[in-house]
């Protein structure tokens, strides 16, 4: 039976209809990242007329949006005036080298909605009717790759960090970059140890972009890339560390148990493996950001999962890794697993 409410309060439909409005939420923003509002307010004394004409909008539609995502918390206004918060100040305005307005393309993607828009049939059979986005060469990440980088910059710097003793004990350190992607995380540890020499695997149009970012980065000569399915490329071997970055969660255990004894293979004794993922905790309900991702895998792979630590540790275990360790991050959603190979 339901519980009975507690005494001096009153059951509410407010979690149901904000729940089903949310989404209103998102095409707000999107609405704001392809105005470039963010950008006009921080050009301008932050007035509607002024922001209006900037973005070449109405002055209704501008007034309405702006005071939607003063309640979002994205704006604050004062005496009619419109600011931006730290924060979007960040990330929204398009002349900030955090931008994330890219990213507005791979999070809103229209197969993306497709799938949730199927969810009860998924839910019935375990996995999606809907597209699937493992298909190698899928545009679609190649719009992962532009958009998402900057929301990586404060977990390639920790992955750096974390490898700095390792790799400066090897006088010229080699590392695999697993789904590179954008490849900032391989570039970041270019960039702090001048001697590394890093391996970005992925699809070949996705590695255009981390060529791109290497070459802006000044470290395509010490960059190098593998085309190809991380399951099969020829990767090489005698690797001091590999990066296995926002992947594992696509696959079920005994694929990832798989593909990491693949990396196992090609690393060096005393190499160490760092795995960035969303990490909720043993209760799978808390953090919220980490343990909501579960949900994205149902929706739009066969057999993905937000996986434990305890979980991860034991896919690592099972490959043969050693003296798995669990690092939280201060930014973003993710966490760090590490292991070694003895």
């Amino acid at each position: 039976m339901p519980s009975a409410p507690v005494s001096g309060s009153q059951p509410s439909p407010m979690l149901f209809f904000e729940t089903l409005r949310s989404f209103h939420n998102a095409f707000v923003l999107k609405a704001a990242v392809e105005l470039d509002l963010c950008s006009a307010i921080a050009k301008t004394g932050g007035t509607v007329a002024e922001i209006a004409k900037t973005c070449a909008a109405s002055e209704r539609g501008t007034r309405i949006l702006c005071d939607y995502l003063t309640m979002l918390g994205f704006l604050t206004k004062h005496d009619q005036h419109y600011a931006l918060t730290p924060d979007s100040a960040t990330f929204l305005d398009s002349r900030s080298p955090a931008y994330l307005g890219k990213a507005v393309q791979f999070l809103m993607h229209p197969d993306q909605f497709e799938n949730f828009q199927k969810l009860t049939d998924t839910i019935r059979a375990g996995k999606p009717e809907g597209s699937n986005h493992l298909a190698p060469e899928d545009p679609i990440w190649i719009e992962f790759a532009r958009g998402m980088a900057p929301l990586m910059f404060p977990a390639a710097q920790a992955i750096a960090q974390q490898l700095q003793k390792t790799l400066n004990g090897v006088a010229a350190p080699k590392v695999l970059d697993v789904a590179a992607g954008h490849g900032i995380f391989g570039i970041t540890i270019a960039q702090q140890n001048p001697k590394a020499q890093i391996y970005a695997l992925d699809w070949a149009n996705v590695l255009q972009v981390a060529r791109e970012n290497a070459n802006r980065a000044g470290v395509a000569d010490r960059h190098h890339l593998i085309a190809g399915n991380a399951f099969d490329a020829d990767i090489g071997k005698g690797y001091d560390a590999v990066l296995v970055t926002n992947f594992l969660h696509h696959f079920d255990p005994a694929t990832n148990e798989s593909l990491l004894k693949r990396f196992f293979a090609a690393m060096n004794p005393g190499a160490q493996l760092v795995v960035l993922e969303f990490v909720p905790n043993e209760d799978r309900v808390s953090p919220p950001p980490a343990a909501m991702f579960s949900m994205t895998m149902l929706a739009n792979t066969d057999h993905g999962d937000a996986y434990t630590f305890a979980e991860l540790a034991q896919m690592c275990g099972n490959a043969g890794f050693k003296d798995a360790k669990f690092i939280e991050l201060e930014a973003g959603p993710n966490s760090l697993v590490t292991a070694l190979k003895q």
